[in-house]
């Protein structure tokens, strides 16, 4: 009889080891099912539409709006500082150069972020410029901030408001064409943010997104907790079977251009236990069609489009 149960036991405990590889092992798979949560406010680059992009006033002002989450984008410098800025240079629509003067069409690629260090990038306003497409942007003398400054703004800003942390959803600014020359390669750039963020202990709260698989991918092997984001252009002309054997794993967060969901995609990626989260809707009556469709959350320029 005890020989039996024994037997039994192990079986059991088999049974489980071998279906926990079977998940593990196949991409795509979800270890759960899906389940609708709260839905998530993201304001991109903080609120640009209202504040200079990536900055710390946008992020507060986003946080004023009630986002839940706060999405931004960050570089690598010289001396190896995580800083936020959606392109890997200073671009011309918003940079005014140590001088005082505006930069002309083709020089921005010329200021490189890569090649300087965060002493130099701190001699480059990002708040003074009109915005030629963002009007309603308000104008202050700002600089490029480390990640670092950004996440200890938040929490002191937090303390005050006395309500719950928000995510941050960070974008890993890499492209294959421009490994070594604007940014370092996807190891060494993710090591990089990991250490910011471990450093401040925000782990739980941070999903990590990009257009580039390969960070995604190095970000999976190796620091497997942490939360991930596929982004996907409106021109991807690839399935979303594609897309996800292509990455290799489930992601925790689907994001594609607007332009690219309907219902049945938003359904494939609950049946895979991933949610949906796309980008970037500036339009109330849009906001509303893709709640309606069952998305997740929104990435909007204008938080303060929720609370109408």
């Amino acid at each position: 009889m005890k020989t039996n149960l024994l037997a039994g036991f192990m079986l059991f405990i088999l049974s489980c080891s071998n279906s926990k590889k079977m998940k593990e092992s196949s991409p795509g798979t979800p270890a759960e099912t899906y389940i609708q949560g709260d839905f998530d406010k993201q304001g991109h680059r903080g609120c640009r539409g209202l504040m200079p992009e990536n900055t710390v006033p946008a992020m507060l002002m986003a946080l004023g709006l009630g986002v839940t989450t706060l999405e931004m984008d960050v570089v690598i410098t010289k001396d190896k500082e995580v800083i936020l800025s959606h392109e890997p240079w200073f671009g011309r629509e918003i940079t005014t150069r140590p001088d005082g003067t505006y930069m002309g069409e083709r020089e921005e690629r010329k200021f490189n972020i890569y090649w300087m260090t965060y002493e130099q990038t701190k001699t480059f306003d990002v708040g003074l410029k009109p915005h030629p497409r963002f009007p309603q942007q308000q104008k202050m003398k700002v600089t490029k901030p480390l990640l670092a400054d950004v996440i200890d703004s938040v929490k002191k800003d937090m303390m005050t408001r006395r309500r719950p942390f928000p995510y941050y959803n960070i974008e890993t600014k890499t492209n294959p064409e421009f490994d070594g020359v604007f940014h370092p390669k996807p190891e060494e750039f993710v090591d990089l943010l990991m250490a910011v963020i471990k450093e401040k202990q925000v782990e739980e709260y941070v999903i990590i997104q990009s257009f580039d698989f390969r960070t995604l991918q190095y970000l999976h092997r190796k620091y497997p907790t942490i939360k991930t984001a596929i982004l996907v252009e409106d021109f991807d002309k690839r399935t979303f079977e594609e897309q996800v054997t292509a990455l290799g794993f489930t992601p925790t967060i689907y994001s594609p251009a607007y332009q690219l969901l309907n219902e049945n995609l938003v359904k494939k990626c609950h049946a895979q236990n991933m949610k949906v989260i796309p980008w970037t809707v500036n339009e109330k009556t849009k906001i509303d069609e893709l709640k309606k469709m069952g998305v997740d959350g929104i990435i909007t320029d204008y938080p303060n489009l929720f609370n109408e």
